[in-house]
């Protein structure tokens, strides 16, 4: 088949819930994928932030294998050693104690939720109000919809599952405002990602932090897309100096297979066995890919490899605002960088960079994101800048 008869397929057989980009990926490595047409692309979209070791990474593909050789499935009501051993190494490497597997981020936030409720039920007097942030994003689940605060998530779904109150994000005092004895939790990512890759100020976490400390509330933090090396350390909390009570991974933690996890502190993990579950999560074959390329990271500093690339990729981002007066805005941490402009390119800045190329992300009308694997060279990054700039002075010459 043509590539265009793989798209037109994907028209009449999947539901229409996203915009994809006319290419079809058939094979990929370290940093580059292929079409069905053989033509390469250098990746600084990685799954959406998920291919942390990038495509197909050697370390990853053999604990498939030999996984899949061994034992695939289970279902929890049994002990599996890969499941375990990923749970040690979460819990080594964190400032929590136990652990929950389930299959997404929205799974892991809804897990958390689940938790968060279950301790305001047990402990704080019935208290089940969650507070987000605008501008955040949590999952599709109806419940993570509602606690997602943007209102174009919000709308087509309304009427939406009570419990969540956004407030504005960076903003302690909007948060003390809307805190009531209804409250249980406060849910934030240390870096909003869907939202336009916004960081929070220094200081704002640790005061959530002592806010929750002061009122006996539970802090969670998001970092299904922060995690796992994406910002610069294994886990963003880390650069704010602050200790959640509980944590939802996924995304990175399995470098292209899908897996999601929530962490919890000790005094936290209030479940009673039956009162949360799930078929899939934590089965031997993802936790031995997780635990291969979660192993990797830590082994081989690849958070410090993130952090300096992702610095270089920043300070080259910034010639090019200098260079192009429509760019308004540089910002990130680590290999998780936005480019915002003050007119709405963004669509067409991913088609003319495709074209040449180089598959980035549409974060916004006016924004591009990058998140390339944590793998990423500073070559690399010097291609992916000459493709963007000639990307960017097309744009400007069509104008």
């Amino acid at each position: 088949m043509s590539q265009n008869d793989w798209q037109e397929l994907e028209k009449k057989l999947f539901l229409q819930t996203i915009k994809r980009v006319p290419v079809t990926l058939v094979r990929g490595k370290g940093a580059r994928a292929w079409d069905d047409r053989g033509r390469e692309y250098l990746d600084f979209v990685a799954g959406w932030a998920t291919n942390s070791l990038g495509h197909c990474h050697p370390v990853v593909v053999k604990a498939l294998e030999k996984q899949a050789r061994t034992l695939m499935h289970t279902s929890t009501q049994f002990y599996t050693v890969p499941q375990l051993e990923l749970a040690q190494l979460l819990v080594d490497h964190t400032c929590l104690d136990r652990v929950f597997f389930c299959n997404s981020g929205a799974e892991a936030n809804e897990g958390s939720v689940k938790l968060a409720r279950r301790y305001g039920k047990l402990r704080l007097n019935g208290a089940y109000e969650v507070i987000t942030a605008h501008d955040s994003f949590h999952g599709r689940t109806l419940a993570m919809i509602a606690a997602t605060g943007q209102s174009r998530f919000q709308e087509p779904y309304t009427p939406l599952p009570i419990g969540f109150i956004n407030v504005e994000y960076n903003n302690i005092e909007a948060i003390k405002g809307a805190t009531s004895e209804k409250t249980c939790a406060v849910l934030l990512e240390p870096i909003q990602a869907e939202g336009g890759v916004n960081i929070p100020d220094d200081d704002y976490l640790r005061k959530v932090q002592g806010w929750c400390r002061e009122k006996g509330i539970l802090l969670m933090l998001d970092e299904v897309q922060t995690g796992a090396g994406r910002t610069g350390t294994l886990f963003a909390y880390e650069q704010y100096g602050v200790e959640p009570d509980i944590m939802a991974l996924a995304k990175g933690i399995g470098s292209g297979v899908p897996i999601g996890a929530f962490l919890a502190k000790e005094n936290v993990s209030v479940f009673s066995p039956g009162e949360h579950g799930s078929t899939y999560g934590g089965n031997p074959l993802v936790c031995a890919a997780a635990h291969a390329a979660l192993k990797y990271q830590i082994d081989h500093n690849i958070p410090a490899q993130a952090k300096r690339v992702g610095n270089y990729f920043l300070a080259k981002l910034g010639g090019l605002k200098q260079e192009f007066d429509f760019i308004t805005d540089v910002r990130g941490r680590g290999l998780l960088i936005a480019l915002e402009f003050n007119q709405e390119i963004g669509d067409k800045l991913q088609l003319v960079c495709l074209a040449k190329g180089l598959l980035i992300n549409r974060l916004k009308p006016n924004a591009v994101r990058f998140m390339p694997p944590l793998i990423i060279t500073e070559k690399e990054v010097d291609k992916a800048i000459g493709i963007l700039k000639e990307a960017l002075e097309e744009i400007r010459k069509a104008k």
